[in-house]
């Protein structure tokens, strides 16, 4: 266990509160907070498991996702245990939710991670699979061993983050992905046991505050978040009061953790929220979880080319130059286009396979 930042002392001695999140867990000696990653150990705030992962997998960089950040590379992820939002449908639940750190691997110092990812082919590297934002010192250390390396970084991750926090994290990344949940008080309060406010002014912050890129991701719940009136309040905010060049994805539920009673989101949901998304203002609107070419590919928002045409996760077509200009019409295309092009597909690589076969 090694030193955290973001918290602060109260009038009782030995009685902690941590900052990094609107949750502001008081914690008392040996506790650990409701995340799990962060705790009190005699009067100090602590990393319970600083560089013990849960896993490491090399993805196509639109799996985060990501449409608009180094398309059809590989990416390097890697993730921790524990949350500060405990949402109802999970789909990595048995590592996110758990307490049980002997789900973890042995330390891994933030230099090897990024070695690792330069030795393997990746062109950047990912915290994910879990909420990065309660290891943040292990992940900044992570971000800052990648950059002194020449990788760029991304973090997945729930935006439920206190302002100052939030200006320690972001900046750090190259890109991320925020999951916005939903658009209601009462839908995060009830699905996720957090609050959409702390969500709204982080994903305000990395738009007009940083040069980090942003992607947006909302998972939609039948019967709960994907009625039209919440699909159009969602992105008429994303459209006005961030940017419409913001790409949203709007991908599918399938049943997990405590909704296994609920159905999978169908084709035509994705589809309806798609069509209401554009007609709102945004320009980049994307399906996912599904096969859907069309609600994969990004056009551009001028003359309407298919400038990466994807199908799943495999680019089938490329139309821009090495600055993101569409190569029908000139048109700039938002994003960070000036690494490498790849052509993916849906295959994904443990890390350990590649580390003992050799990089490819």
């Amino acid at each position: 266990m090694s030193a955290a930042r973001h918290w602060h002392s109260t009038e009782t001695p030995g009685i902690i509160v941590c900052d990094i999140c609107p949750r502001a867990c008081r914690l008392h000696p040996g506790q650990n907070g409701r995340c799990f990653a962060r705790a009190n150990r005699d009067g100090q705030m602590v990393l319970v498991a600083e560089g013990r992962s849960s896993g490491f997998c090399i993805d196509p960089v639109e799996k985060k996702p990501l449409n608009h950040f180094l398309p059809g590379t590989p990416i390097l992820s890697f993730g921790t245990t524990g949350c500060n939002l405990t949402c109802a449908y999970c789909q990595n639940w048995d590592i996110s939710h758990t307490h049980d750190a002997t789900r973890l691997g042995p330390p891994i110092a933030p230099e090897d991670i990024a070695e690792a990812a330069l030795r393997t082919g990746c062109h950047a590297v990912a915290a994910t699979y879990n909420e990065p934002i309660i290891t943040l010192e292990y992940v900044l250390d992570v971000a800052a061993a990648c950059h002194d390396r020449g990788l760029r970084t991304v973090a997945v991750t729930a935006g439920y983050i206190t302002e100052n926090a939030a200006a320690a994290f972001f900046p750090a990344f190259d890109a991320v992905n925020v999951d916005l949940k939903g658009f209601t008080e009462t839908f995060y309060r009830s699905t996720c046991g957090g609050a959409l406010a702390p969500v709204k002014a982080a994903l305000a912050y990395i738009v007009h505050e940083t040069q980090t890129w942003l992607e947006i991701t909302t998972l939609l719940i039948p019967g709960l978040n994907d009625s039209d009136a919440d699909i159009i309040a969602l992105s008429h905010w994303i459209a006005t009061a961030l940017s419409p060049n913001v790409p949203l994805h709007f991908t599918a539920f399938h049943p997990t953790h405590k909704m296994t009673h609920l159905p999978p989101t169908p084709s035509a949901t994705l589809v309806r929220a798609r069509h209401l998304a554009l007609a709102q203002g945004l320009r980049f609107v994307y399906t996912g979880n599904v096969h859907d070419t069309e609600g994969g590919t990004t056009f551009c928002p001028v003359c309407n080319t298919a400038v990466i045409r994807r199908d799943w996760y495999e680019i089938k077509a490329y139309a821009l130059d090495n600055t993101g200009l569409c190569a029908h019409c000139g048109t700039q295309i938002p994003g960070i286009f000036d690494g490498p092009k790849g052509t993916w597909g849906r295959k994904r690589w443990p890390i350990d396979v590649l580390l003992h076969h050799g990089s490819s």
